[in-house]
């Protein structure tokens, strides 16, 4: 979840499907994106579909959507990209009784051993290309921490 729903989770969206996919995964999961103040019906960003592209993944199909708080009760997980959309969704989830861990998509251990400084994916819709292509380094890496740990609990289970 991001704010939009045009850049970041779109994106996060994509590489999950695909990282899921190539680990045999995607059958187990369900895997979509909204946004907090979504962009409702705009497609994904130009420059978030170049950056993907340009690392070879698949394109999306999407339209943006605003996430549901009735959601939070039928999820097992929501994954927000900055400390505002986990407030937006705690403030959400105090009306709905929620059930859904909500956790932030860098919050997955990524080799980031030491390193002091905020866990929030910045928003890069105001950036360059550069910081669309810094995002997606920030999302592939929170993908891959993800899935990692999300493979360890279902192999459990």
């Amino acid at each position: 979840m991001c704010s939009g729903n045009i850049c970041r989770s779109p994106m996060a969206e994509v590489v999950l499907r695909h990282e899921a996919s190539a680990i045999g995964l995607a059958g187990r999961l369900a895997i979509d994106s909204a946004g907090t103040a979504a962009d409702v019906g705009f497609e994904i960003d130009r420059r978030a579909r170049r950056a993907l592209e340009r690392r070879g993944y698949g394109l999306l199909s999407h339209r943006g959507r605003q996430f549901q708080p009735a959601w939070l009760n039928e999820r097992d997980l929501v994954v927000a990209m900055e400390n505002s959309h986990v407030r937006w969704l705690e403030n959400r989830a105090s009306k709905t009784g929620r059930t859904a861990r909500v956790r932030l998509l860098r919050s997955y251990p990524t080799g980031r051993a030491g390193q002091s400084g905020s866990l929030d994916i910045p928003d890069p819709w105001y950036g360059d290309e550069a910081e669309f292509e810094s995002c997606l380094d920030l999302v592939q890496a929170g993908c891959a921490a993800l899935l990692g740990e999300l493979a360890a609990e279902l192999s459990a289970s």
